[in-house]
């Protein structure tokens, strides 16, 4: 089976009670010191300054419960720098704990078959806007304009939504064919009508989504209208009270959401 382009990972980090002690950097610092016996060898190892080195050390050594590295000067060596036995066991268990937390996420990875599918929803769900509806689907084509750009999506069910965006914008999230995106609508920008015997009519509104009123919830002013469309989706509108009463809406009542191009805001995952 293909390995998903999207996998779950982790950072490790120890802390104390005092505050974040050490992640995998400066556990490499640790055991370069180990192996190099020498502070400026060890910065050299892992691509660190010498002044970075011993700050990070100092921080560790400050927050541990007892020192993790320690200096001699002089002597028949000429001095050095090593780790103290419970530097060792740090750097011992770090490892340890590593290596579980590897073998714990080949295993999720192993177990997630659909997860890139699964946890760019759930990225999805994180959005918090003030736009009532949300939909999710791709980008079918963009055609440019002399300012702006028309942008057709396919949502879930195959209802298709037109937005006009900026050039920049257009850019900016990297709209294109199959790029997946979000539309978001205000449900005050949303239109409600009713077809009088089927009779057609024509409005400057692009989008026209049809479906059936699922609820009703009147206000002071306005009443909210959801409507269930044919893919499964819903669709909120903010409507006055007397445009509820002179449309005849009730629940089951077969209407059309219709709403400006202009009004559809476009994103796409970060």
């Amino acid at each position: 089976m293909p390995r998903s382009t999207l996998q779950v990972s982790s950072a490790l980090t120890l802390e104390t009670r005092s505050g974040h002690l050490a992640g995998k950097r400066w556990v490499e610092l640790l055991a370069a010191i180990e192996t190099t016996q020498s502070i400026s060898s060890a910065a050299k190892a892992i691509k660190l300054s010498y002044k970075a080195a011993w700050d990070a050390v100092e921080a560790m050594n400050n927050l541990a419960d007892a020192p993790l590295v320690e200096r001699s000067v002089g002597g028949k060596g000429g001095g050095g720098t090593k780790l103290t036995e419970r530097g060792r066991q740090l750097v011992e268990t770090f490892r340890a704990v590593e290596q579980e937390n590897a073998r714990f996420l080949a295993a999720v990875n192993a177990r997630i078959r659909n997860a890139e599918r699964d946890l760019s929803l759930i990225g999805k769900f994180n959005m918090l806007t003030s736009a009532r509806n949300h939909f999710s689907g791709k980008v079918l084509r963009v055609q440019r304009g002399a300012v702006n750009d028309e942008v057709e999506l396919q949502i879930a069910g195959g209802e298709r939504l037109i937005a006009v965006v900026t050039h920049e914008s257009t850019e900016t999230l990297g709209l294109a064919p199959g790029v997946e995106a979000i539309a978001l609508i205000k449900a005050s920008w949303v239109m409600i009508a009713i077809e009088d015997d089927g009779a057609p009519y024509r409005l400057s509104a692009r989008n026209r989504l049809l479906g059936t009123v699922s609820r009703l919830t009147p206000g002071a002013v306005n009443t909210e209208v959801v409507l269930e469309l044919q893919g499964g989706k819903v669709m909120a509108a903010i409507i006055t009270n007397e445009a509820a009463r002179e449309l005849g809406l009730a629940v089951g009542v077969k209407a059309s959401a219709i709403f400006k191009a202009s009004s559809v805001i476009l994103g796409v995952s970060g």
